[in-house]
């Protein structure tokens, strides 16, 4: 059986550099039992946000080993290997355009592209935050024998999401291809800081749930739940200007309550990049070119037909009135959110690892 009780000091300065979790260091220069010097003061002095950092990046080779751990057992003895990661937007790819557009007839077009580039952001969300909280249970007997930042644990599921996310992105680009849809330039320069913004907001969640999930185990099941629901609110299904419209002009804001909303209407807006509508009004017309004038310069309305008497076509998947600055500035307020967020889930993470060895 393991002695747990504190380790006795060693004389000649031999030892383990920093002690295990929960026992008390001595500060350098301070004299041991029977030296015959004043005892010892104990120092107990948490690392600071920025520390924590630091001591990330002093252990970036543990990190990178972390990974590249996390992913060969994901697929060990797996035939098709990183392929699973490919089938699983295509797969639901399949289903979801089925479903929406063969039996419910969503009127979106190119549904596929606008289904994945929406899925891409929320996969790699799921799967880092999901990965990420039980990370530090899963790698207990790591956590018990040596010391090293903790926070590198869910931080190493996120890299491997990471890794998932660049293969998802392979798949919307073959699809984009085979649609041929190119991204839009105009709103390109937003979906780098809607990355980042992702990573922090994933960061944040990972780091506090890991080690919440190390007392109360219910957690992860608990995350489970939580992830199914925040999927359909999270307009990745379907498009956000039902949500816009249904709140109004007003009330708008409040979808940003969810800090995924910027995040993946930023993603589909760049990557989706829906078509401006031709006019002020909206047709579903078997034959949309009888609207226009023959050198499609503007609209007309088929003989015997009064406008208000033109079949009403789906507002558009992200609502044409925003401009780019719309999608900088909510991806700013959930950015500074997000921020806080970390900063919190740090604080908290260092209230509770002192005794994550004991509890595990």
């Amino acid at each position: 059986m393991t002695d747990t009780r504190p380790a006795p000091a060693v004389e000649d300065g031999a030892g383990p550099e920093r002690p295990v979790d929960g026992d008390p260091a001595t500060p350098p220069g301070a004299a041991g039992p029977g030296s015959g010097s004043a005892p010892a003061q104990e120092v107990s002095k948490r690392p600071s946000p920025f520390q924590r950092a630091a001591n990330v990046w002093r252990y970036r080779e543990l990190l990178g080993n972390l990974v590249r751990k996390e992913l060969k057992v994901k697929y060990k003895n797996s035939v098709l290997g990183f392929l699973w990661t490919l089938l699983n937007p295509m797969l639901y790819l399949v289903v979801f355009s089925l479903v929406f557009q063969e039996v419910l007839q969503v009127t979106i077009p190119y549904y596929a592209i606008f289904f994945l580039s929406g899925l891409l952001a929320w996969n790699f969300f799921t799967t880092a935050v999901t990965a990420g909280t039980s990370s530090i249970v899963a790698n207990a007997q790591l956590v018990q024998k040596v010391w090293f930042p903790r926070e590198i644990l869910p931080l190493a599921s996120m890299g491997a999401a990471m890794v998932h996310f660049v293969l998802q992105l392979l798949v919307l680009a073959g699809a984009m291809a085979l649609f041929q849809r190119a991204p839009s330039l105009t709103y390109a320069p937003a979906l780098l800081p809607a990355v980042l913004v992702l990573l922090v907001l994933c960061a944040a969640l990972a780091i506090a749930l890991s080690a919440l999930n190390v007392y109360l185990r219910d957690t992860q099941h608990l995350l489970e739940l939580g992830m199914l629901a925040w999927f359909w609110l999270s307009a990745v299904v379907y498009p956000y200007s039902l949500v816009a419209g249904r709140l109004g002009g007003d009330r708008e804001w409040m979808a940003s309550l969810n800090p995924l909303i910027p995040i993946i209407t930023t993603f589909q807006k760049v990557l989706y990049n829906p078509d401006p509508a031709p006019f002020l009004w909206y047709t579903n017309g078997t034959d949309p070119t009888s609207y226009f004038t023959p050198d499609r310069s503007r609209p007309i309305v088929p003989v015997g037909m009064l406008p208000s008497q033109l079949p009403d076509q789906a507002l558009p998947a992200i609502p044409s009135d925003h401009g780019i600055s719309w999608f900088l500035s909510h991806l700013a307020w959930v950015g500074a959110g997000s921020v806080v967020l970390l900063f919190g889930a740090l604080w908290l993470f260092g209230r509770l690892e002192d005794n994550l060895a004991e509890e595990i």
